[in-house]
Protein backbone atom coordinates (compact mmCIF):
# COMPACT_ATOMS: atom_id res chain seq x y z
CA UNK A 1 0.00 0.00 0.00
CA UNK A 2 2.69 2.14 0.90
CA UNK A 3 4.67 1.68 -3.04
CA UNK A 4 1.37 2.94 -4.57
CA UNK A 5 0.60 5.71 -2.20
CA UNK A 6 3.69 7.55 -2.96
CA UNK A 7 2.98 7.80 -6.76
CA UNK A 8 -0.47 8.86 -6.15
CA UNK A 9 0.59 11.59 -3.09
CA UNK A 10 3.44 13.25 -6.01
CA UNK A 11 0.26 13.26 -8.16
CA UNK A 12 -1.87 15.41 -5.95
CA UNK A 13 0.54 17.56 -5.07
CA UNK A 14 1.56 17.95 -8.51
CA UNK A 15 -1.83 19.14 -9.66
CA UNK A 16 -1.81 21.61 -6.36
CA UNK A 17 1.01 22.92 -7.64
CA UNK A 18 -0.01 23.44 -11.04
CA UNK A 19 -3.16 24.97 -9.35
CA UNK A 20 -1.43 27.37 -7.35
CA UNK A 21 0.76 28.33 -10.39
CA UNK A 22 -1.83 29.15 -12.50
CA UNK A 23 -2.54 33.03 -12.35
CA UNK A 24 -5.77 34.03 -11.44
CA UNK A 25 -8.14 36.47 -13.52
CA UNK A 26 -11.25 37.79 -14.07
CA UNK A 27 -12.45 35.89 -17.15
CA UNK A 28 -11.17 33.42 -19.49
CA UNK A 29 -12.73 32.89 -22.98
CA UNK A 30 -11.85 29.40 -24.43
CA UNK A 31 -12.87 27.10 -27.27
CA UNK A 32 -13.41 29.70 -29.72
CA UNK A 33 -12.68 31.18 -33.01
CA UNK A 34 -10.53 34.36 -32.21
CA UNK A 35 -10.36 36.91 -34.99
CA UNK A 36 -7.29 39.28 -32.87
CA UNK A 37 -6.82 41.77 -36.18
CA UNK A 38 -3.26 42.05 -34.86
CA UNK A 39 -0.40 42.95 -37.52
CA UNK A 40 -0.66 39.12 -38.18
CA UNK A 41 -4.10 38.65 -38.16
CA UNK A 42 -3.55 36.33 -35.45
CA UNK A 43 -6.23 33.83 -34.98
CA UNK A 44 -6.32 32.16 -31.34
CA UNK A 45 -8.63 29.70 -29.16
CA UNK A 46 -8.50 31.45 -26.19
CA UNK A 47 -7.75 34.69 -24.38
CA UNK A 48 -7.49 35.72 -20.06
CA UNK A 49 -8.62 39.09 -18.76
CA UNK A 50 -7.83 41.08 -15.81
CA UNK A 51 -8.76 44.53 -14.37
CA UNK A 52 -10.87 44.82 -17.85
CA UNK A 53 -7.88 44.25 -19.83
CA UNK A 54 -6.62 41.22 -22.04
CA UNK A 55 -3.24 40.14 -20.74
CA UNK A 56 -2.83 37.07 -22.70
CA UNK A 57 -4.17 34.91 -25.72
CA UNK A 58 -3.29 31.62 -27.54
CA UNK A 59 -4.76 28.01 -27.93
CA UNK A 60 -7.50 26.84 -25.37
CA UNK A 61 -4.88 24.42 -23.35
CA UNK A 62 -1.84 27.08 -23.16
CA UNK A 63 -4.44 29.64 -21.39
CA UNK A 64 -6.23 27.33 -19.47
CA UNK A 65 -2.81 25.83 -18.47
CA UNK A 66 -1.67 29.24 -17.35
CA UNK A 67 -4.41 31.01 -15.98
CA UNK A 68 -7.88 30.51 -13.58
CA UNK A 69 -10.71 32.17 -13.41
CA UNK A 70 -14.24 32.15 -11.79
CA UNK A 71 -15.94 33.26 -15.03
CA UNK A 72 -14.81 31.15 -18.09
CA UNK A 73 -16.65 31.61 -21.60
CA UNK A 74 -16.79 28.28 -22.98
CA UNK A 75 -18.62 29.24 -26.60
CA UNK A 76 -18.07 26.17 -28.06
CA UNK A 77 -16.59 27.12 -31.61
CA UNK A 78 -18.01 30.33 -31.86
CA UNK A 79 -16.10 33.50 -33.68
CA UNK A 80 -15.27 36.09 -31.83
CA UNK A 81 -13.83 39.68 -32.98
CA UNK A 82 -13.01 43.13 -31.29
CA UNK A 83 -15.33 45.36 -30.34
CA UNK A 84 -16.82 47.08 -33.73
CA UNK A 85 -16.02 50.51 -33.71
CA UNK A 86 -18.53 53.20 -35.75
CA UNK A 87 -16.32 55.47 -37.01
CA UNK A 88 -18.58 58.75 -37.89
CA UNK A 89 -22.04 58.48 -36.74
CA UNK A 90 -24.49 60.91 -34.91
CA UNK A 91 -24.50 58.80 -31.47
CA UNK A 92 -26.85 61.70 -29.09
CA UNK A 93 -28.52 62.61 -32.62
CA UNK A 94 -29.80 59.19 -32.69
CA UNK A 95 -30.65 58.77 -29.13
CA UNK A 96 -33.07 61.97 -29.75
CA UNK A 97 -34.43 60.95 -32.80
CA UNK A 98 -35.86 57.45 -31.51
CA UNK A 99 -39.03 59.70 -30.33
CA UNK A 100 -39.25 61.77 -33.28
CA UNK A 101 -41.18 60.22 -36.46
CA UNK A 102 -39.29 57.73 -38.37
CA UNK A 103 -39.82 58.52 -42.31
CA UNK A 104 -37.34 56.30 -43.84
CA UNK A 105 -38.73 53.86 -46.18
CA UNK A 106 -41.76 55.86 -47.29
CA UNK A 107 -42.33 55.46 -50.79
CA UNK A 108 -44.21 58.87 -51.29
CA UNK A 109 -44.99 62.50 -50.04
CA UNK A 110 -48.36 61.27 -49.15
CA UNK A 111 -47.20 58.38 -46.75
CA UNK A 112 -44.18 60.72 -45.06
CA UNK A 113 -46.97 62.91 -44.64
CA UNK A 114 -49.31 59.80 -43.10
CA UNK A 115 -46.70 58.74 -40.77
CA UNK A 116 -46.47 62.31 -39.25
CA UNK A 117 -50.13 62.46 -38.30
CA UNK A 118 -50.02 58.77 -37.30
CA UNK A 119 -47.30 59.72 -34.71
CA UNK A 120 -48.34 62.59 -33.92
CA UNK A 121 -51.79 60.78 -32.65
CA UNK A 122 -50.07 58.56 -30.56
CA UNK A 123 -47.20 61.35 -28.74
CA UNK A 124 -48.35 64.46 -29.05
CA UNK A 125 -45.61 67.60 -29.17
CA UNK A 126 -45.30 71.49 -29.44
CA UNK A 127 -43.62 70.84 -32.39
CA UNK A 128 -43.95 67.98 -35.38
CA UNK A 129 -40.97 66.51 -36.14
CA UNK A 130 -39.12 63.58 -38.04
CA UNK A 131 -36.35 62.37 -39.92
CA UNK A 132 -35.55 60.63 -42.12
CA UNK A 133 -37.61 61.11 -45.69
CA UNK A 134 -35.80 60.38 -49.17
CA UNK A 135 -37.51 61.93 -52.59
CA UNK A 136 -35.07 59.35 -54.43
CA UNK A 137 -36.92 56.63 -53.34
CA UNK A 138 -40.50 58.18 -53.85
CA UNK A 139 -41.83 57.38 -57.18
CA UNK A 140 -41.61 61.12 -58.34
CA UNK A 141 -38.34 61.71 -57.64
CA UNK A 142 -38.64 65.53 -56.60
CA UNK A 143 -38.68 67.62 -53.71
CA UNK A 144 -42.32 68.50 -52.61
CA UNK A 145 -43.97 71.11 -51.07
CA UNK A 146 -45.67 71.98 -48.12
CA UNK A 147 -49.34 72.20 -48.91
CA UNK A 148 -50.16 68.74 -47.14
CA UNK A 149 -47.90 69.40 -44.32
CA UNK A 150 -50.18 72.62 -43.79
CA UNK A 151 -53.56 70.80 -44.68
CA UNK A 152 -52.63 68.21 -42.27
CA UNK A 153 -50.70 70.76 -39.45
CA UNK A 154 -52.52 74.03 -39.86
CA UNK A 155 -51.71 75.20 -36.22
CA UNK A 156 -48.40 73.73 -35.69
CA UNK A 157 -44.47 74.44 -36.63
CA UNK A 158 -43.80 71.23 -39.21
CA UNK A 159 -39.86 70.53 -39.12
CA UNK A 160 -38.89 67.04 -40.95
CA UNK A 161 -35.23 66.24 -41.75
CA UNK A 162 -34.20 64.38 -45.03
CA UNK A 163 -32.09 61.28 -44.44
CA UNK A 164 -28.79 62.97 -45.19
CA UNK A 165 -29.47 65.47 -42.46
CA UNK A 166 -29.02 68.30 -45.11
CA UNK A 167 -32.11 69.36 -45.83
CA UNK A 168 -35.53 69.87 -44.39
CA UNK A 169 -39.26 70.84 -45.13
CA UNK A 170 -41.34 73.12 -42.89
CA UNK A 171 -44.83 73.45 -42.89
CA UNK A 172 -46.33 77.48 -43.37
CA UNK A 173 -46.41 77.69 -40.13
CA UNK A 174 -43.07 76.97 -39.11
CA UNK A 175 -41.89 79.31 -42.07
CA UNK A 176 -43.76 82.17 -40.45
CA UNK A 177 -42.19 81.49 -37.06
CA UNK A 178 -38.85 81.61 -38.71
CA UNK A 179 -39.70 84.65 -40.68
CA UNK A 180 -38.73 82.74 -43.92
CA UNK A 181 -39.99 84.36 -46.93
CA UNK A 182 -39.50 84.61 -50.83
CA UNK A 183 -36.80 86.95 -49.97
CA UNK A 184 -34.76 84.87 -47.64
CA UNK A 185 -31.68 84.43 -48.42
CA UNK A 186 -28.36 83.09 -46.36
CA UNK A 187 -24.46 82.10 -47.50
CA UNK A 188 -23.99 78.21 -47.67
CA UNK A 189 -28.18 77.42 -48.24
CA UNK A 190 -30.97 77.65 -49.79
CA UNK A 191 -34.77 78.37 -49.76
CA UNK A 192 -36.03 76.82 -52.12
CA UNK A 193 -38.87 78.41 -54.21
CA UNK A 194 -41.22 77.66 -57.13
CA UNK A 195 -43.49 80.30 -58.59
CA UNK A 196 -41.73 82.98 -56.26
CA UNK A 197 -42.84 81.26 -53.14
CA UNK A 198 -41.04 79.13 -50.45
CA UNK A 199 -42.06 75.84 -51.12
CA UNK A 200 -40.93 74.45 -47.54
CA UNK A 201 -37.58 72.89 -48.57
CA UNK A 202 -34.59 74.23 -46.56
CA UNK A 203 -31.18 73.21 -47.84
CA UNK A 204 -28.22 72.97 -45.62
CA UNK A 205 -27.59 76.58 -43.96
CA UNK A 206 -31.30 77.48 -44.39
CA UNK A 207 -32.43 74.72 -41.89
CA UNK A 208 -30.84 76.76 -39.10
CA UNK A 209 -33.42 79.43 -39.78
CA UNK A 210 -36.04 77.48 -38.62
CA UNK A 211 -34.34 74.75 -36.51
CA UNK A 212 -33.20 77.91 -33.64
CA UNK A 213 -36.39 78.15 -32.92
CA UNK A 214 -37.43 74.81 -31.96
CA UNK A 215 -37.07 74.07 -28.22
CA UNK A 216 -33.94 72.29 -27.18
CA UNK A 217 -34.12 69.30 -25.33
CA UNK A 218 -33.67 69.54 -21.62
CA UNK A 219 -29.81 67.58 -19.75
CA UNK A 220 -32.28 65.04 -18.86
CA UNK A 221 -33.72 64.65 -21.71
CA UNK A 222 -30.31 63.95 -23.61
CA UNK A 223 -29.02 61.79 -20.55
CA UNK A 224 -31.66 59.20 -21.80
CA UNK A 225 -31.30 59.59 -25.31
CA UNK A 226 -27.47 58.52 -24.86
CA UNK A 227 -28.22 55.36 -22.51
CA UNK A 228 -31.07 54.54 -25.44
CA UNK A 229 -28.78 54.59 -28.18
CA UNK A 230 -26.25 53.05 -26.02
CA UNK A 231 -28.23 49.89 -25.57
CA UNK A 232 -29.20 49.93 -29.35
CA UNK A 233 -25.81 49.92 -30.56
CA UNK A 234 -24.66 47.20 -27.87
CA UNK A 235 -27.34 44.90 -29.36
CA UNK A 236 -25.52 45.34 -32.48
CA UNK A 237 -21.91 44.85 -31.29
CA UNK A 238 -20.48 48.79 -30.97
CA UNK A 239 -18.24 49.05 -28.41
CA UNK A 240 -17.81 52.66 -29.38
CA UNK A 241 -18.18 54.98 -31.56
CA UNK A 242 -16.99 58.44 -33.37
CA UNK A 243 -19.94 61.48 -32.24
CA UNK A 244 -19.24 63.70 -35.44
CA UNK A 245 -20.28 66.87 -34.01
CA UNK A 246 -20.69 67.58 -30.27
CA UNK A 247 -21.45 70.81 -28.17
CA UNK A 248 -19.37 70.88 -24.95
CA UNK A 249 -22.15 71.15 -22.76
CA UNK A 250 -22.82 67.40 -24.40
CA UNK A 251 -19.36 66.15 -23.80
CA UNK A 252 -19.66 66.58 -20.15
CA UNK A 253 -23.08 65.59 -19.81
CA UNK A 254 -21.32 62.23 -21.71
CA UNK A 255 -18.23 62.17 -19.48
CA UNK A 256 -20.58 62.39 -16.10
CA UNK A 257 -22.89 59.82 -17.37
CA UNK A 258 -19.46 57.56 -17.58
CA UNK A 259 -17.98 58.78 -14.79
CA UNK A 260 -21.04 57.32 -12.58
CA UNK A 261 -21.22 54.04 -15.17
CA UNK A 262 -24.19 54.40 -16.30
CA UNK A 263 -23.09 55.46 -19.96
CA UNK A 264 -20.53 52.53 -20.87
CA UNK A 265 -20.33 53.39 -24.65
CA UNK A 266 -16.54 54.47 -25.65
CA UNK A 267 -16.72 57.59 -27.45
CA UNK A 268 -14.66 59.95 -29.64
CA UNK A 269 -16.20 63.39 -29.53
CA UNK A 270 -15.80 65.65 -32.76
CA UNK A 271 -16.45 69.27 -31.51
CA UNK A 272 -18.81 71.65 -33.10
CA UNK A 273 -16.53 74.89 -33.87
CA UNK A 274 -18.29 77.33 -31.35
CA UNK A 275 -16.35 79.85 -29.32
CA UNK A 276 -17.57 77.84 -26.09
CA UNK A 277 -16.00 74.74 -26.80
CA UNK A 278 -12.78 76.47 -27.53
CA UNK A 279 -12.87 78.10 -24.26
CA UNK A 280 -13.69 74.97 -22.52
CA UNK A 281 -11.54 72.12 -24.45
CA UNK A 282 -9.91 72.56 -27.59
CA UNK A 283 -7.66 75.76 -26.00
CA UNK A 284 -6.86 73.44 -23.11
CA UNK A 285 -5.80 70.97 -24.83
CA UNK A 286 -6.71 67.04 -24.92
CA UNK A 287 -9.14 65.81 -22.97
CA UNK A 288 -9.00 61.68 -22.50
CA UNK A 289 -10.24 58.97 -19.90
CA UNK A 290 -10.88 55.63 -20.74
CA UNK A 291 -13.89 55.97 -22.17
CA UNK A 292 -13.87 59.66 -23.86
CA UNK A 293 -11.82 60.86 -26.08
CA UNK A 294 -11.81 64.91 -27.03
CA UNK A 295 -9.02 65.99 -29.52
CA UNK A 296 -10.82 66.78 -32.91
CA UNK A 297 -12.95 69.66 -34.51
CA UNK A 298 -16.09 69.06 -37.08
CA UNK A 299 -16.01 70.99 -39.77
CA UNK A 300 -18.32 71.03 -42.90
CA UNK A 301 -17.51 72.51 -46.46
CA UNK A 302 -20.51 71.13 -48.35
CA UNK A 303 -24.10 69.28 -47.89
CA UNK A 304 -25.08 65.78 -49.62
CA UNK A 305 -25.22 64.35 -52.57
CA UNK A 306 -29.02 63.24 -52.62
CA UNK A 307 -30.22 67.10 -51.65
CA UNK A 308 -27.89 68.61 -54.79
CA UNK A 309 -26.02 70.65 -51.64
CA UNK A 310 -22.63 68.68 -52.50
CA UNK A 311 -20.13 71.25 -54.48
CA UNK A 312 -18.55 69.63 -57.45
CA UNK A 313 -16.46 70.76 -59.85
CA UNK A 314 -18.06 70.84 -62.57
CA UNK A 315 -22.35 70.71 -62.64
CA UNK A 316 -24.99 68.27 -62.06
CA UNK A 317 -25.74 66.32 -64.72
CA UNK A 318 -29.53 65.89 -63.49
CA UNK A 319 -29.53 70.41 -62.58
CA UNK A 320 -27.03 71.78 -65.47
CA UNK A 321 -27.35 75.26 -63.72
CA UNK A 322 -26.05 73.65 -59.99
CA UNK A 323 -22.73 72.82 -58.79
CA UNK A 324 -24.22 72.62 -55.20
CA UNK A 325 -22.83 74.81 -52.27
CA UNK A 326 -19.76 75.84 -50.35
CA UNK A 327 -21.47 76.09 -46.71
CA UNK A 328 -19.01 77.13 -44.87
CA UNK A 329 -16.43 80.65 -46.26
CA UNK A 330 -13.14 79.37 -46.64
CA UNK A 331 -11.64 82.05 -44.10
CA UNK A 332 -13.78 80.15 -41.71
CA UNK A 333 -12.44 76.62 -41.99
CA UNK A 334 -8.53 77.97 -42.68
CA UNK A 335 -9.18 79.60 -39.38
CA UNK A 336 -10.35 77.17 -37.30
CA UNK A 337 -7.71 74.35 -39.17
CA UNK A 338 -5.22 77.31 -37.64
CA UNK A 339 -6.36 77.16 -34.47
CA UNK A 340 -7.09 73.27 -34.22
CA UNK A 341 -3.18 72.81 -35.50
CA UNK A 342 -1.77 75.23 -32.82
CA UNK A 343 -3.57 73.07 -29.93
CA UNK A 344 -2.79 69.94 -31.59
CA UNK A 345 -6.22 68.81 -32.33
CA UNK A 346 -7.58 66.72 -35.06
CA UNK A 347 -9.56 68.08 -37.80
CA UNK A 348 -12.45 66.38 -39.55
CA UNK A 349 -14.25 68.37 -42.48
CA UNK A 350 -17.50 67.27 -44.07
CA UNK A 351 -16.44 66.79 -47.43
CA UNK A 352 -19.14 64.91 -50.25
CA UNK A 353 -18.37 66.71 -53.35
CA UNK A 354 -15.16 66.85 -55.23
CA UNK A 355 -14.78 70.58 -55.20
CA UNK A 356 -15.45 70.35 -51.25
CA UNK A 357 -12.54 67.63 -51.57
CA UNK A 358 -10.27 69.98 -53.12
CA UNK A 359 -10.92 72.83 -51.13
CA UNK A 360 -10.04 70.80 -47.96
CA UNK A 361 -6.98 68.79 -49.26
CA UNK A 362 -6.09 72.80 -50.08
CA UNK A 363 -6.18 74.23 -46.64
CA UNK A 364 -5.07 70.90 -44.93
CA UNK A 365 -2.19 70.96 -47.14
CA UNK A 366 -1.15 74.67 -45.49
CA UNK A 367 -0.77 73.26 -42.12
CA UNK A 368 0.39 69.62 -42.94
CA UNK A 369 4.18 68.72 -43.15
CA UNK A 370 4.43 65.70 -45.28
CA UNK A 371 5.21 62.65 -43.61
CA UNK A 372 2.98 63.80 -40.44
CA UNK A 373 1.23 61.47 -37.70
CA UNK A 374 -1.80 64.13 -37.48
CA UNK A 375 -4.64 62.28 -38.86
CA UNK A 376 -6.79 64.85 -40.29
CA UNK A 377 -9.86 63.52 -42.25
CA UNK A 378 -11.94 64.25 -44.64
CA UNK A 379 -14.91 63.21 -43.42
CA UNK A 380 -17.25 60.89 -46.46
CA UNK A 381 -14.16 61.49 -49.35
CA UNK A 382 -17.71 60.19 -51.56
CA UNK A 383 -16.60 61.95 -54.56
CA UNK A 384 -12.82 62.59 -55.23
CA UNK A 385 -11.23 64.02 -58.63
CA UNK A 386 -8.48 61.33 -59.37
CA UNK A 387 -5.62 64.09 -59.73
CA UNK A 388 -6.53 64.47 -56.21
CA UNK A 389 -6.50 60.79 -54.75
CA UNK A 390 -2.83 61.04 -54.19
CA UNK A 391 -2.37 64.14 -52.20
CA UNK A 392 -4.11 61.77 -49.37
CA UNK A 393 -1.20 59.85 -49.31
CA UNK A 394 1.23 62.60 -49.51
CA UNK A 395 -0.38 64.63 -46.66
CA UNK A 396 -1.23 61.54 -44.61
CA UNK A 397 -4.79 62.83 -44.45
CA UNK A 398 -6.98 60.20 -44.16
CA UNK A 399 -10.35 59.23 -45.56
CA UNK A 400 -13.38 58.69 -43.21
CA UNK A 401 -15.39 55.84 -45.19
CA UNK A 402 -19.23 54.91 -45.02
CA UNK A 403 -19.36 51.96 -47.18
CA UNK A 404 -23.37 51.74 -46.68
CA UNK A 405 -23.51 55.00 -48.35
CA UNK A 406 -22.21 53.57 -51.67
CA UNK A 407 -24.62 51.18 -51.69
CA UNK A 408 -27.50 53.44 -50.46
CA UNK A 409 -27.02 55.83 -53.31
CA UNK A 410 -25.92 53.77 -56.45
CA UNK A 411 -29.21 54.28 -58.44
CA UNK A 412 -29.67 57.48 -58.34
CA UNK A 413 -26.17 58.83 -58.14
CA UNK A 414 -25.03 57.99 -61.02
CA UNK A 415 -28.03 61.02 -62.43
CA UNK A 416 -26.20 63.20 -60.23
CA UNK A 417 -23.22 62.36 -61.53
CA UNK A 418 -23.37 61.08 -64.89
CA UNK A 419 -19.54 59.61 -65.86
CA UNK A 420 -17.80 60.88 -62.77
CA UNK A 421 -19.30 57.99 -60.98
CA UNK A 422 -16.52 56.20 -60.92
CA UNK A 423 -14.75 58.14 -59.17
CA UNK A 424 -17.32 58.31 -56.86
CA UNK A 425 -16.91 55.48 -53.42
CA UNK A 426 -13.79 54.86 -54.40
CA UNK A 427 -12.91 52.94 -51.04
CA UNK A 428 -10.47 50.38 -52.35
CA UNK A 429 -8.08 53.88 -54.32
CA UNK A 430 -8.98 55.55 -51.44
CA UNK A 431 -7.83 53.15 -48.86
CA UNK A 432 -4.43 52.56 -51.36
CA UNK A 433 -3.47 56.00 -50.37
CA UNK A 434 -2.35 55.74 -46.84
CA UNK A 435 -2.62 51.59 -46.06
CA UNK A 436 -5.47 52.13 -44.04
CA UNK A 437 -9.08 53.70 -43.92
CA UNK A 438 -11.93 54.16 -41.23
CA UNK A 439 -15.80 53.20 -42.27
CA UNK A 440 -18.40 53.87 -39.95
CA UNK A 441 -22.43 54.66 -40.76
CA UNK A 442 -23.35 57.88 -40.10
CA UNK A 443 -26.24 56.71 -38.29
CA UNK A 444 -28.98 57.97 -38.00
CA UNK A 445 -28.80 58.48 -41.85
CA UNK A 446 -27.73 54.81 -42.35
CA UNK A 447 -28.56 51.66 -39.94
CA UNK A 448 -26.58 51.01 -36.69
CA UNK A 449 -25.71 47.35 -37.62
CA UNK A 450 -21.99 47.86 -38.53
CA UNK A 451 -22.57 44.43 -40.19
CA UNK A 452 -24.40 45.87 -43.25
CA UNK A 453 -21.31 48.27 -43.40
CA UNK A 454 -18.93 45.02 -43.56
CA UNK A 455 -21.73 43.41 -45.84
CA UNK A 456 -21.41 46.40 -48.51
CA UNK A 457 -17.73 47.23 -48.27
CA UNK A 458 -17.35 43.42 -49.76
CA UNK A 459 -20.22 42.50 -51.43
CA UNK A 460 -20.92 46.21 -52.63
CA UNK A 461 -24.57 45.63 -52.46
CA UNK A 462 -27.13 46.52 -50.90
CA UNK A 463 -29.24 44.39 -48.31
CA UNK A 464 -32.14 43.30 -50.87
CA UNK A 465 -28.86 42.28 -52.82
CA UNK A 466 -28.98 44.19 -55.43
CA UNK A 467 -27.07 44.66 -57.87
CA UNK A 468 -25.97 40.79 -58.47
CA UNK A 469 -22.97 41.23 -59.65
CA UNK A 470 -21.77 44.26 -56.79
CA UNK A 471 -21.47 48.17 -57.55
CA UNK A 472 -17.96 49.30 -59.33
CA UNK A 473 -16.38 46.02 -57.87
CA UNK A 474 -13.08 46.88 -58.01
CA UNK A 475 -13.07 49.50 -55.25
CA UNK A 476 -14.76 46.26 -52.98
CA UNK A 477 -12.24 45.85 -49.77
CA UNK A 478 -11.63 42.54 -48.95
CA UNK A 479 -12.92 40.80 -45.82
CA UNK A 480 -9.86 41.41 -43.82
CA UNK A 481 -9.75 44.77 -44.77
CA UNK A 482 -13.68 45.76 -44.04
CA UNK A 483 -12.70 43.88 -40.55
CA UNK A 484 -10.17 46.40 -39.75
CA UNK A 485 -12.25 48.95 -40.97
CA UNK A 486 -15.08 49.23 -37.88
CA UNK A 487 -12.15 48.03 -35.60
CA UNK A 488 -8.44 48.69 -35.32
CA UNK A 489 -8.11 51.01 -38.63
CA UNK A 490 -11.68 52.69 -36.30
CA UNK A 491 -9.03 53.08 -33.04
CA UNK A 492 -6.36 54.42 -35.47
CA UNK A 493 -8.82 57.12 -36.57
CA UNK A 494 -8.84 58.63 -32.88
CA UNK A 495 -5.08 57.65 -32.02
CA UNK A 496 -6.31 54.54 -29.82
CA UNK A 497 -4.82 51.67 -31.62
CA UNK A 498 -3.00 51.22 -28.63
CA UNK A 499 -5.57 50.88 -26.52
CA UNK A 500 -8.23 49.47 -28.52
CA UNK A 501 -9.59 48.50 -32.05
CA UNK A 502 -8.17 44.44 -31.56
CA UNK A 503 -7.58 41.26 -29.45
CA UNK A 504 -4.37 41.90 -27.61
CA UNK A 505 -2.38 41.96 -24.35
CA UNK A 506 -2.71 45.33 -22.68
CA UNK A 507 -5.60 46.70 -24.43
CA UNK A 508 -9.39 46.96 -23.41
CA UNK A 509 -11.15 43.37 -23.24
CA UNK A 510 -13.75 44.78 -25.47
CA UNK A 511 -15.30 42.24 -28.01
CA UNK A 512 -18.33 40.68 -29.61
CA UNK A 513 -19.24 36.83 -30.33
CA UNK A 514 -21.30 36.11 -32.85
CA UNK A 515 -22.69 32.65 -34.34
CA UNK A 516 -20.83 33.54 -38.29
CA UNK A 517 -17.58 33.37 -39.60
CA UNK A 518 -17.38 36.47 -41.06
CA UNK A 519 -13.67 36.01 -42.60
CA UNK A 520 -15.14 32.18 -44.34
CA UNK A 521 -19.01 32.80 -44.45
CA UNK A 522 -21.34 32.98 -47.54
CA UNK A 523 -20.86 37.03 -47.76
CA UNK A 524 -24.69 37.04 -47.57
CA UNK A 525 -24.71 35.53 -44.33
CA UNK A 526 -23.02 38.52 -42.49
CA UNK A 527 -26.70 40.23 -43.14
CA UNK A 528 -27.97 37.83 -40.44
CA UNK A 529 -25.21 37.18 -38.29
CA UNK A 530 -26.60 36.95 -34.76
CA UNK A 531 -24.59 39.32 -31.94
CA UNK A 532 -24.60 36.54 -29.11
CA UNK A 533 -22.39 39.05 -26.70
CA UNK A 534 -21.25 42.43 -26.56
CA UNK A 535 -18.15 42.94 -24.12
CA UNK A 536 -16.42 46.31 -23.13
CA UNK A 537 -13.89 46.03 -20.54
CA UNK A 538 -14.72 42.53 -19.43
CA UNK A 539 -18.22 43.07 -18.53
CA UNK A 540 -21.03 41.80 -20.16
CA UNK A 541 -23.07 44.61 -21.60
CA UNK A 542 -25.51 42.61 -23.75
CA UNK A 543 -26.59 39.15 -23.97
CA UNK A 544 -28.74 37.83 -26.64
CA UNK A 545 -31.93 36.32 -25.16
CA UNK A 546 -32.15 32.55 -26.51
Amino acid sequence: MKTRSIPIFFIISLSIMACTKRQKVDLIVTNATVYTVDSAFTVVQSFAVSNGKIIAMGTTDEVLSAYKADSVLDLTGKYVYPGFIDAHCHFLGYGLGLNKAWLSGAKSWDEVVNRLVEHQTKYPTEWVEGRGWNQNEWEVKEFPTNELLDKAFPNKPVFIVRVDGHAAIANSKALDIAGITSNTKILGGEVIQKNGKPTGVLIDNAMELVRKHIPLPAEEQKATALLNAQQNCFAVGLTGVHDAGLDADEVELIDSLQHAKKLKMRINAMLIPTPENFEKYINKGIYQTDYLTVRSVKLFADGALGSRGAHLLEPYTDAPHSKGMQVEPTEKLDSVCAMAYKHGYQVCTHGIGDAAVRLILDIYSRYLPKGNDLRWRIEHSQVVDPADLPRYGEYSIIPSIQTTHATSDMFWAVNRLGSRIKYAYAYQNLLEQNGWIPNGSDFPIEDINPLYGFYAAVARKNINGEPPHGFQMENALTRTQALQSMTIWAAKACFEENMKGSIEPGKYADFVVLDTDLMNCDISQALRAQILLTVINGETVFRKNR
